[in-house]
Parts: structure tokens; sequence; C-alpha cells
């Protein structure tokens, strides 16, 4: 039985390297859209599937036998796509997903929003410089109510379109330590951070940062998984399905 993984994150990467210890059959799946990404062990496909029916439609030519999501927490035209295509071929899917941060230190001193709109419209109300880690296909939320703010504003790919004057863009790849994020806000003068809830340990020394500067941080929170799907927020409990249905 061959397995799709959709990844793109660290945990997809891990759990390739996983079912590639134990012997499955698996293909991962990258959407393309970093120009140099960190492929996981094993064959790899990057590009999209052309929606739900084309993912049916690779599914079936491939004989794909159990899809695992393990994309970002924040993919949810994927994650619906997943969902679609699976009921059309009944192939079994699972979602992993790492923990949220809802219930970590500190979590409570947050501001909690439900999109970016909201943490658009809250940022704006920033004196000091907003550091806005929620990437650069979000930005469009955000140019106009920040448009003379300062802002900084770290991405890996180039921006598509322009950004307001006052912006800052810097261009690198994680993972950060707290020493770097120290020195990155320090030498911003950052005051508010802006950040969706992706969870687990790979971005979360920026929130520990802020916390010691006394910044004020806004999290726009996870988009609700689908209803009935299956989730799991360990390498070891996919590969433990995967496994089963060998």
């Amino acid at each position: 039985m061959t397995v799709l993984i959709l990844g793109g994150t660290a945990e997809a990467r891990a759990l390739a390297a996983e079912l590639d210890r134990r012997g499955a059959a698996f293909l991962s799946s990258l959407a393309g859209r970093v120009s140099r990404p960190r492929l996981p062990v094993g064959e790899v496909r990057i590009g999209g599937f052309g929606g739900a029916d084309g993912l049916a439609a690779f599914l079936t030519a491939e004989q794909v036998g159990a899809v695992v999501d393990a994309t970002h927490p924040f993919a949810v035209g994927m994650r619906a796509n997943a969902v679609a295509a699976c009921a059309q071929t009944a192939v079994p899917l699972l979602r992993l997903a790492r923990p949220g941060w809802a219930g970590t230190a500190g979590a409570d001193d947050w501001l909690w929003v439900g999109d970016m709109a909201e943490a658009a419209a809250a940022a704006a109300k920033a004196q000091e410089t907003v550091f806005l880690s929620t990437g650069r296909q979000t930005l469009d939320a955000f140019t106009g109510p920040l448009a003379d703010k300062k802002v900084l504003v770290r991405v890996v790919e180039p921006l598509d379109d322009p950004v307001p004057g006052s912006w800052t863009v810097i261009h690198t790849r994680g993972p950060f330590t707290a020493e770097t994020e120290r020195e990155l806000m320090a030498e911003h003068a950052v005051r508010t951070l802006v950040t969706k809830d992706s969870g687990g340990d790979y971005t979360r020394a920026k929130l520990d940062v802020a916390a010691e500067r006394g910044a004020q941080v806004i999290v726009v929170r996870r988009p609700a998984p689908p209803a009935g799907m299956i989730e799991v927020d360990t390498v070891a409990a996919a590969a433990d399905w995967v496994s089963a249905r060998r």
C-alpha cells in the first residue's frame, strides 16, 4: 500500500523518515510555494493537484491506499480538498497536526483573534513597531490597516506585491533561536508581535522573547478541522495508524 503524505512541515518530514524506517511505501507531496523547500526522505512530488477532483484522480491513478494530511495548521484549502477527494475515493484519511499554543505558558496573556482582519485591526492600534509573522500570503489583510505603521515582515520567499514604504522586509529561513529573535526584536524596537497559532517548538522562540520584552502578542486562532476528521498530534501515532492499514 502506498501512503500519500501531504507535507511541507517538520512533522511531515519526520513522518516520512519514520515510515521509511518501518519499510512502508510512501510518497510525499509539497505545494511548491517555496523555491528551495526542505525535502523529506523518499519520493517527492511538487505542485498542486488541481483541486479535490484532481487529487481524487491522482489517488486512483497511483493506487494510493491511505492519505496523511500533515500540512500546516492553516492550510485550509488543501485540507478541504483532501477530505473531499478521500470521500470520493473511499481512501482513509488522517490529519497529523502539531499541538497548538493555546494551553502553553503565557497564552492567557495574548490577544486571541479569529482571523487576519481582526489581527490587523488590533495591530493598527500599536504605537511602535509591529512584527508581522503570519506568512507572505496573509499580507493583503494588513497593508491597508498598517499602511502608516512601522512594520517588520520576515519571509522566506520574495513578496509578490509591494508593501508600504514604512515597512521593513527581511528574507531569511528558520529555525530561529531565542538569541536571534532577541537580537531582531531589539534592533527593530518591536513592541507588538502578530502571529498564527502554528503550534510546536519550531517557531515558539519569538513568543517567548516577546514576553521577555513585555510586548503585546496577537495570535490568530486555528481554523476548526472538518467535522469527523480523525486527527493525531504525534508522528508515532500517525505512523502506527499507517502500519495498521498495511
